[in-house]
């Protein structure tokens, strides 16, 4: 038995892109759900589709491209033929001859002339021969078994089918979903005001879009999900509010009653681009820049971290009441479609005492700890541990306790010149930290008018770690500085990630490895 292959080019997928007959499937297929539906639900359909399509071409192609070729038949100038062994390719006959085989007698050879010019040669008239027999027809390849497909192709067919919807006018996404625009309910500025009022009674937010529909009256006799969706569509696309909801869970807030921290990066979280040589970081200085979890380091965004993580907390986290959002821990945190703020619950795992965070996703931080980190006597060096909550939308934060006991500890102090100086000094500590970029702050109103001079004057960026080198150095009695310690202290003037500071040190001659990313500050090699 001839088996013909019955299936789709093997890059089909790969190759896949949105074409306009797809564009109208959706369009019809929304409009027959009534009801906005997922990017996963619609590709879902559209493989489907897509399959149905393809072997109905083929069906076609068979039945209507000419008589299907067998060896043992006679041919005439001119048939059209189809060649089910060569994937149904179609072809007619230009011309006939007598075989010439001493094993085989009165056979014919007819050439035949492919859509694309090329000629071929096949045996007719031929009675043995294996493509004699009709050919099996293999429906069941995987690339025609939408299961399959959606197992091996699905995260790419899900960024083709968004960026074609995403250029396509007819269609609107929120909260991940779609559905055409022409067929949303009219949604006008007086049910936009109600909204507003009713978000700014519950103190900006956020609410549910069904809770918002109890305060705005929109018709009753209309899907209900067309109707939410038609709110959500109106809402986005005022500025006045914002969608902040994890995804799957649309909620909104009033973006002027959002936290200013929100709205706006502090200004110790505020970095302005040093160019520096990645290439001259070590693989030690690498594991480092790793493991400090700045979230303005360029690491891989696909890292995967754990289902727990520990942060080292800098003096800019610590005095905006924020955290970093690293490769290493963002998959810890909510998420969205498209909402550049969610907002979720922060749960103390020591007293379960539940309170609001904000995710900023395109400056790359955390918001809501300040209370948290001043209640439990956090400092910039502190330990915060974290991992996702039991509820969809939660983070559990904590930190390992330990009885108050005065240590030492590297202080940072500020002189009636604006001038910092450290030196080691005994604090009441009461929570764990790393030893290293460990740094209390006893006049912080002094260092932040330091931060505002810095920001206005803005100082070299040599000129800075040179400073704090030399500051750092008369608390060793080696006079050595080691590279995550010279991070936490710079970032108590100015914000800077790792990298820019290890490439210094591994760049300029004044700066000394004397091993273990330790290093020793020599005037005398600086020109």
């Amino acid at each position: 038995m001839v088996m013909a292959s019955f299936s789709l080019r093997e890059d089909y997928w790969e190759t896949f892109s949105l074409r306009d007959d797809d564009i109208g499937f959706l369009y019809n297929f929304l409009l027959e759900k009534e009801t906005p539906l997922t990017t996963r639900e619609l590709v879902s359909a559209l493989v489907d589709e897509r399959i149905q399509g393809e072997i109905r071409e083929i069906e076609r192609q068979r039945s209507s491209g000419g008589d299907i070729y067998f060896p043992r038949e006679d041919y005439k100038q001119g048939q059209k033929l189809v060649f089910p062994a060569l994937g149904w390719i179609q072809g007619e006959v230009v011309g006939i001859r007598d075989g010439m085989n001493p094993e085989s007698d009165g056979f014919k050879v007819i050439r035949v002339k492919f859509s694309d010019g090329e000629e071929r040669e096949f045996a007719s008239s031929l009675t043995d021969h294996i493509l004699n027999d009709p050919p099996e027809i293999v429906e069941k390849d995987e690339l025609l078994d939408a299961k399959a497909v959606l197992r091996t192709h699905l995260d790419l067919l899900e960024d083709r089918l968004e960026e074609g919807l995403t250029t396509a006018e007819d269609f609107v996404r929120i909260a991940g979903r779609w559905f055409p625009r022409a067929l949303l309910i009219d949604v006008n500025v007086g049910h936009l005001n109600l909204a507003e009022a009713a978000l700014d009674m519950a103190g900006g937010g956020p609410m549910t879009t069904l809770d918002l529909l109890k305060e705005v009256d929109l018709p009753a006799d209309v899907n209900s999900k067309l109707v939410e969706f038609s709110l959500d569509l109106a809402l986005q696309e005022d500025q006045r509010f914002d969608e902040v909801g994890p995804a799957g869970d649309v909620l909104w807030h009033l973006h002027r009653l959002e936290p200013e921290e929100v709205r706006e990066s502090p200004i110790y979280l505020q970095y302005h681009d040093i160019n520096y040589d990645r290439s001259s970081l070590g693989e030690d200085m690498l594991a480092l820049e790793r493991q400090l979890d700045d979230e303005l380091s360029p690491i891989d965004d696909r890292f995967k971290g754990d289902e727990e993580a520990v942060v080292r907390l800098i003096y800019p986290h610590w005095r905006s009441g924020t955290l970093p959002l690293s490769s290493r821990i963002r998959h810890l945190f909510p998420t969205s479609y498209e909402a550049p703020r969610i907002r979720f619950i922060l749960v103390d795992e020591s007293s379960n005492e539940q309170f609001p965070g904000w995710v900023v996703r395109e400056k790359h931080y955390v918001y809501g700890l300040r209370d948290w980190y001043e209640k439990n006597g956090l400092i910039p060096g502190s330990l915060v541990r974290l991992r996702r909550g039991k509820n969809l939308g939660e983070v559990i934060v904590a930190h390992d306790a330990q009885r108050s006991s005065r240590e030492w500890i590297r202080t940072l102090l500020v002189g009636s010149d604006g001038g910092v100086v450290f030196a080691m000094l005994k604090q009441i500590i009461s929570a764990a930290y790393d030893e290293r970029m460990a740094i209390a702050i006893p006049d912080v109103d002094g260092l932040d008018g330091v931060w505002v001079r810095m920001q206005k004057e803005r100082p070299a960026f040599e000129r800075v770690v040179v400073n704090m080198v030399r500051e750092l150095a008369k608390l060793n009695p080696q006079r050595h500085v080691h590279a995550s310690e010279l991070y936490a202290a710079v970032n108590t003037v100015r914000r800077y990630p790792p990298g820019p500071i290890l490439a210094l040190l591994a760049s300029r001659p004044w700066f000394s490895h004397v091993g273990d990313l330790h290093f020793r500050f020599d005037d005398s090699e600086r020109v």
